[in-house]
């Protein structure tokens, strides 16, 4: 009850300030609301080679992306920065393209003028857990508070997919029709075909971990779990894996850069820590093996054509906590295990099913072929409808 208050407050503000902002004239600019922020960078840097319209990126607090080398203006979107907070607002209110890559409870307070287009860079390429309106933690919340979320889906003029599969799960989760759907590909899934930063980021690996040369590189991408944020238990028998496979592997960890954990320094030569490493694409594209478990990795890595093991040692649990579909076993397209021996097992007998991974790939990436960036931004700028137009005559 107190919650629904807080949020009814606060909304009730934003509403105030975005209307009074919405008396300004729109402008052709571009402002994106990261928290995630790959997508976004891919987007805005393709939309840089074909314009020069202002792009102004609000950065939520929970964003680690860098967006380096990028000509955006970059501002803190969060209450503790007050003032830049307000100028957020004002320029959602002012802009006649807006990206977002993650769901934003304050969407149920906007009516964007007409002209404007808000555009939905949502941050998995797949769906292995069900959300939205098909969250099963719905049944658990006020009437308010789901009416609310039907009104910030109702804001996304359209969603970007890399696949007809993706496209039908948005329809059933955000309640869309055919005609918001944009299939455009996935654009942070264009890095996966760039040979030359695979070369550039296992240098760059290489330089901090000399260990890495020669050797194959396994990367363990858990699924965060709102019931570890302050007890994080790594699930790998570290001690394990290294008798068993330090002498050809190295192992890489990203879990939730809001979660710690300690690794003994007797595996320092085996086990390094990545969950600094902003953009999971690049350092996908260095990965021989991908361990993960309810992700939606697995859907881009795929592309790679490289082998991937599903450590779901939680598997029921997480099924009934948070939506898990019924068939997970049979859709994955690697061994899913549920323990640090089976792991080890899959790896030396090399168990994997390089066929169903390609098929999976097929399914996930239609749309997804290197320029899915170039695809969206051609349509942001109409490049696309000037070409065909070009074309026509």
């Amino acid at each position: 009850m107190v919650k629904e208050i807080a949020i009814s407050i606060y909304l009730f503000v934003f509403r105030i300030l975005f209307n009074f902002f919405k008396l300004f004239t729109l402008k052709t600019k571009t402002v994106c609301v990261a928290t995630f922020g790959d997508n976004i960078f891919y987007t805005t840097k393709a939309l840089s080679k074909l314009s020069d319209e202002e792009v102004v990126i609000l950065k939520s607090s929970s964003c680690k992306y860098l967006f380096h080398n990028l000509k955006a203006t970059i501002i803190p979107f969060t209450l503790k920065h007050p003032i830049a907070y307000i100028k957020s607002i004002y320029h959602l209110a002012t802009a006649k393209t807006i990206l977002i890559d993650n769901y934003y409870g304050f969407l149920a307070a906007t009516s964007f003028k007409q002209g404007v287009t808000c555009i939905q860079l949502w941050h998995a390429g797949g769906a292995i857990k069900q959300f939205g309106l098909k969250d099963p933690t719905n049944k658990f919340r006020s009437k308010k508070a789901n009416e609310r979320f039907q009104q910030v889906y109702n804001t996304f003029h359209y969603t970007v997919v890399g696949s007809e599969r993706m496209a039908e799960t948005f329809k059933e989760s955000f309640g869309l029709t055919d005609d918001r759907i944009l299939r455009k590909g996935i654009p942070r899934s264009d890095v996966l075909f760039d040979h030359s930063m695979k070369e550039s980021i296992y240098n760059q690996m290489v330089e901090i971990h000399p260990i890495i040369n020669n050797k194959q590189i396994i990367l363990y991408a858990p699924t965060f779990r709102n019931n570890q944020l302050s007890h994080y238990q790594l699930q790998l028998d570290i001690g394990k894996l290294y008798q068993e496979l330090s002498e050809d592997y190295v192992l890489l960890i990203k879990p939730h850069p809001a979660v710690t954990y300690d690794i003994s320094e007797a595996y320092q030569d085996f086990v390094y820590d990545v969950s600094e490493f902003y953009d999971t694409n690049q350092l996908l594209l260095i990965t021989d093996i991908l361990i993960t478990d309810y992700s939606s990795i697995p859907f881009e890595y795929a592309l790679l054509e490289k082998p991937m093991i599903f450590y779901a040692y939680d598997m029921e649990e997480y099924r009934l906590t948070s939506g898990l579909i019924d068939d997970y076993e049979q859709q994955m397209p690697g061994p899913v295990v549920a323990s640090t021996e089976a792991i080890i097992l899959t790896i030396k007998e090399n168990k994997f099913n390089y066929g169903k991974i390609k098929e999976f790939a097929k399914q996930w990436n239609e749309y997804s072929n290197g320029k899915s960036s170039m695809n969206l931004a051609k349509y942001l700028t109409d490049t696309e409808l000037k070409e065909r137009e070009k074309a026509i005559i």
